[in-house]
């Protein structure tokens, strides 16, 4: 493995955002409200994650709508200290809902028919009409970010349509990481990274990122926030909720 640049080094705390989507999940397969995600979001916060993500697809096979109401009733009184993040394809009625309740950031995530969870960033060729969406968050005040595989015309593209962020889409890298491939997928992540950061916008990243591979991956260049939801939960049946939080935050 190489060494670490001093620019790596100053770049080493990356927020967590701990996207509580399986708990929904969980909770959804009885039909009723246990697990309760309110309490699950509460147990996070107090173990000393910074962010809350969500979800909620159009079938709300996990998070609701309503879910997203009622989080953002609960957060909105930490809203100095907790980053509530929406994530989303842009389909009208969660445009609307993220407008009504004003996160912190809005994280556009293109969806795949038949898809169990994202596949792939952006394709600029199937984003008609984004630019207008990008424009009308941040005229709510709102974060947008954008999320993207780690390609340099990607994040171009991103700066292209006034994006404020990118999201690095690193499903890629966590399959090269478990193969043993993982420094050279990051080289390409890290070039990525720091033309986002050349060209203003800030960096996200998520999706299979784990307690191995982000040993690797916290060195990121500009890195400002991970998404951890799966990998973070399934840590949580064995360890307990607040210590898989601990134990992440760690690891960062």
């Amino acid at each position: 493995m190489r060494d670490i640049t001093p620019l790596e080094r100053s770049n080493m705390s990356a927020q967590l955002s701990v996207n509580v989507n399986k708990v929904a999940t969980l909770r959804n397969s009885r039909g009723n409200d246990v697990p309760r995600l309110s309490q699950a979001v509460e147990t996070i916060i107090a173990a000393g994650a910074p962010g809350i993500t969500v979800h909620p697809r159009a079938d709300e096979r996990h998070i609701r709508l309503s879910d997203v109401r009622e989080l953002a009733a609960l957060l909105a009184p930490q809203r100095d200290r907790i980053e509530f993040n929406i994530e989303g394809d842009p389909r009208p009625e969660l445009l609307d809902l993220v407008c009504e309740v004003r996160p912190h950031q809005c994280t556009l995530v293109p969806v795949r028919p038949g898809e169990v969870t994202s596949e792939a960033g952006w394709e600029p060729s199937a984003a008609e009409g984004l630019d207008d969406v990008v424009r009308r968050l941040q005229r709510h005040g709102i974060r947008v970010s954008l999320f993207v595989d780690a390609r340099q015309s990607a994040v171009r593209w991103a700066a292209e349509l006034g994006a404020d962020r990118v999201e690095l889409y690193t499903e890629p890298y966590a399959r090269a990481f478990s193969v043993g491939d993982g420094a050279r997928c990051f080289e390409q992540f890290a070039q990525a990274s720091v033309l986002a950061h050349n060209l203003g916008l800030g960096v996200n990243a998520g999706h299979d990122l784990d307690l191995d591979n982000l040993r690797l991956f916290k060195r990121l260049p500009h890195l400002a926030e991970v998404s951890i939801g799966h990998a973070l939960i399934t840590h949580a049946l064995y360890v307990g909720l607040s210590t898989a939080v601990a134990d992440y935050l760690a690891a960062l």
